[in-house]
């Protein structure tokens, strides 16, 4: 845990293995973490428990659960009953922006985020965006990062002030066998991540596109994905 001087830093925390590896950048680059996990009645609803066990292992200053029905609005497999996309090849992957896109998420999640930066007076929010694997989704891209930038200098107190908020993706442009590599030399609590769209009980399904990018992720890196599968 860092010291009382530190200053302070949101993270986008999903319990996922690129949010936790984020947080473990920020707390690296020496950043006392607040973490914030939104529970929008996703069907993978596992993962905010995860994040409360990551935030455990990390020892954050704080973490901050807040609830916001995206179901209501639906269009995503995600948070409907649309089924979820299994056993895809990496070019089906790449053709178009897959059903698992939930509308609107990471704008409404960056946005609760630079509204709770704001409240804390923390300069920055970290952010585990990638654009390699998950390239068919429009707001993982670095011109929405810079967008939003811009948006919470227009629209925020902290902003009009001069005291605008950074967005941070460190991840942003590695591959997942980096992101892991990375998550090792951090000593990241892999064990406890979840990256599946669809678990069978608590059990990733080991057959959604997140499961197979993560497994090929760890495979690439040489490393032994600490986590059980329903299959594969």
């Amino acid at each position: 845990m860092n010291g009382q001087g530190a200053q302070r830093a949101v993270v986008l925390a999903s319990g996922g293995l690129d949010s936790t590896v984020a947080a473990a950048v920020a707390r690296r680059d020496g950043y006392d973490l607040h973490l914030l996990t939104v529970a929008y009645r996703q069907r993978h609803a596992v993962e905010i428990e995860r994040a409360g066990q990551v935030a455990a292992a990390l020892g954050v200053r704080g973490h901050l659960v807040i609830d916001v029905d995206l179901q209501a609005i639906g269009g995503s497999a995600l948070t409907g009953e649309l089924p979820v996309p299994k056993n895809r090849s990496e070019a089906e992957r790449g053709r178009d922006i897959p059903i698992t896109y939930v509308p609107g998420r990471n704008l409404i999640f960056l946005s609760l985020a630079a509204a709770h930066a704001e409240v804390l007076d923390a300069p920055v929010i970290y952010f585990g965006a990638n654009v390699l694997d998950y390239s068919g989704y429009p707001d993982c891209r670095p011109e929405f990062i810079q967008a939003f930038e811009a948006v919470v200098r227009a629209g925020t107190k902290a902003g009009v002030e001069g005291r605008g908020i950074e967005v941070r993706a460190p991840l942003l442009a590695l591959t997942k066998a980096e992101i892991v590599r990375l998550g090792m030399s951090l000593n990241v609590p892999f064990h406890l991540t979840h990256s599946c769209y669809d678990p069978v009980g608590m059990v990733a399904c080991g057959q959604c596109d997140s499961c197979r990018i993560r497994q090929r992720g760890f495979s690439e890196a040489g490393v032994v994905d600490p986590i059980p599968y329903a299959v594969g």
